[in-house]
């Protein structure tokens, strides 16, 4: 082996050892297997909205958007999408980007600096941190959804006297399934001057009564980000903001700057799917339905959801072999629920993570429910 790759096989081996050793797996066809584990929320993914209006616009624009927005990439499909997105969500404007991870990551990037105090949930999702340890700032991070406990952090006088504050939370938490206090994160970003971003990325679509998610259409949010990945069937992600805001964006995050803009596909089923929000109403309560007797039917059998009240639901197991033997066990069955472990989750932690679709039925629920059931019965 080439000497400078030896600390490649190094740290893999150490992952093996670990039992923590990730690969691939192809995901079965539709209808093969049930699937638990899929962000699809609404079902979009396969819709043929979404799938006309992908192959309108390649038939219309082609298949690339053949450059930078700010070089020759800023096409009208681009434009007239973040105008309607702002106004869906009720903001002044709007950006495109191409992923949440590179959206998070920039913007608090561009956001802050050494001279800039962070605030943010314990929680948040691994791309927040990132952009949050790329930065620069000051990190202090405050108990999950505690803002008793972010409120002490405000009144220090180190963060009291810091030039700039970010408050920073997701709506609704990717591994808990539970929700951010978004009221009282906009009233102490207002009472301390602080800026607040929050990520929307499971709950646009998914929830609000025309699915602009937690936070949309609410004063007070300087940041409002959400993906095309999830409910909306999709791919990219937009920020909703200020037009201040958009055109400081525009000069300084980097992950918008430097990168090849979306795809017209990309960017024609996004709007399908924006269309079609409105009209899901029976979808977003089936799905609510699936949530309640889910977390019901697994509390019932004693088992530890966590505080979810969404349609990600974890199933604590703790030990991670433990953890991997019941998500191979339900795949035996005909299930595919991912067993979610370190260093996504913290030690001691480890859960199956289920996420509800539209395309569940209570008999799916039900079956899952049983089959989680028997087996904690037949082996703790």
């Amino acid at each position: 082996m080439d000497a400078r790759h030896h600390f490649l096989k190094d740290a893999l081996d150490e992952r093996r050892e670990l039992g923590r050793f990730r690969e691939l797996r192809t995901v079965p066809a539709r209808g093969d297997i049930l699937n638990f584990s899929s962000n699809d929320y609404l079902s979009l993914a396969s819709h043929p909205a979404l799938r006309s209006a992908a192959i309108s616009y390649t038939e219309m624009y082609g298949t690339g958007s053949t450059a930078s927005r700010l070089i020759s990439g800023n096409y009208g499909w681009h434009e007239q999408l973040e105008t309607r997105l702002a106004g869906f969500f009720g903001h002044e404007a709007a950006l495109l980007f191409n992923s949440g991870y590179q959206a998070n990551i920039s913007i608090i990037q561009a956001l802050a600096n050494r001279d800039t105090v962070l605030l943010y949930d314990r929680l948040n999702h691994n791309s927040l941190i990132q952009g949050a340890r790329l930065s620069g700032a000051k990190l202090l991070r405050y108990n999950h959804c505690d803002t008793g406990h972010l409120q002490e952090l405000l009144a220090r006088e180190d963060v009291r006297s810091a030039p700039r504050r970010i408050i920073v939370s997701e709506s609704v938490f990717s591994m808990d399934g539970d929700r951010a206090p978004v009221d009282s994160l906009i009233n102490l970003a207002r009472e301390n001057s602080a800026l607040l971003m929050i990520d929307e990325a499971h709950a646009i679509g998914i929830a609000g009564d025309e699915g602009q998610g937690l936070a949309g259409r609410r004063d007070g949010i300087d940041i409002y980000l959400a993906t095309f990945g999830k409910a909306a069937g999709g791919f990219g992600a937009f920020v909703c903001c200020s037009r201040l805001m958009r055109d400081y964006l525009i000069n300084f995050a980097s992950g918008f700057i430097y990168t090849t803009a979306l795809p017209p596909a990309v960017t024609g089923a996004a709007a399908a799917a924006l269309d079609l929000f409105p009209q899901l109403s029976a979808e977003r309560e089936h799905v609510r339905n699936c949530s309640e007797q889910l977390i019901a039917g697994l509390n019932k059998a004693g088992i530890d959801t966590l505080a979810s009240d969404s349609h990600i639901v974890p199933v604590m197991v703790g030990d991670e072999q433990v953890t991997l033997a019941l998500s191979d066990a339900l795949r035996v069955q005909g299930m595919h629920v991912v067993a979610i472990r370190p260093p996504t989750v913290s030690e001691g932690k480890c859960r199956l993570r289920i996420s509800l679709t539209a395309n569940h039925s209570a008999g799916d629920i039900s079956r899952l429910i049983n089959a989680i059931e028997n087996w904690f019965h037949e082996n703790q």
